[in-house]
């Protein structure tokens, strides 16, 4: 690894430590239909957040709910002197990557196979405080 690319690295390793986030790897769901969901809450306050998660009828909604309360008791862990109801909490970031697909076979006329790829993928939330983004801008 170049100088560059290691001095990069370990910015943001250190920007990574102030901010609390959460990670779902391998979830058995295609990214198209996960990343329905995450838009959804992406910008959003929190506790609308976890509403609007908590009253759709998609599969992928119980898994970016519980993600999304893990990222908010992260963000507890590293704020331990603020209260979460004065810290105005919203999703800063929100992004599904694709994950690793499993390639099967499955057989077609006439001697025939056709392969499907079952999908899998990586879900981030990012959370953050309105109160904190405030104070830094002035």
């Amino acid at each position: 690894m170049g100088a560059r690319k290691r001095i990069k690295a370990e910015q943001l390793k250190e920007a990574r430590k102030n901010q609390a986030y959460a990670k779902l790897r391998n979830v058995p769901t295609s990214p198209r239909k996960m990343r329905l969901v995450v838009d959804l809450i992406r910008g959003k306050e929190v506790n609308l957040a976890l509403d609007i998660l908590k009253f759709s009828t998609k599969e992928a909604s119980r898994s970016v709910e519980k993600l999304l309360l893990s990222a908010v008791a992260n963000w507890k862990e590293k704020n331990e002197g603020q209260r979460l109801e004065d810290a105005n909490l919203f999703v800063k970031e929100a992004y599904v990557d694709s994950g690793r697909i499993l390639k099967r076979l499955r057989p077609a006329p006439q001697g025939r196979a056709h392969r499907i790829r079952k999908r899998s993928n990586h879900v981030t939330i990012l959370v953050d405080s309105k109160v904190t983004n405030e104070n830094q801008e002035n």
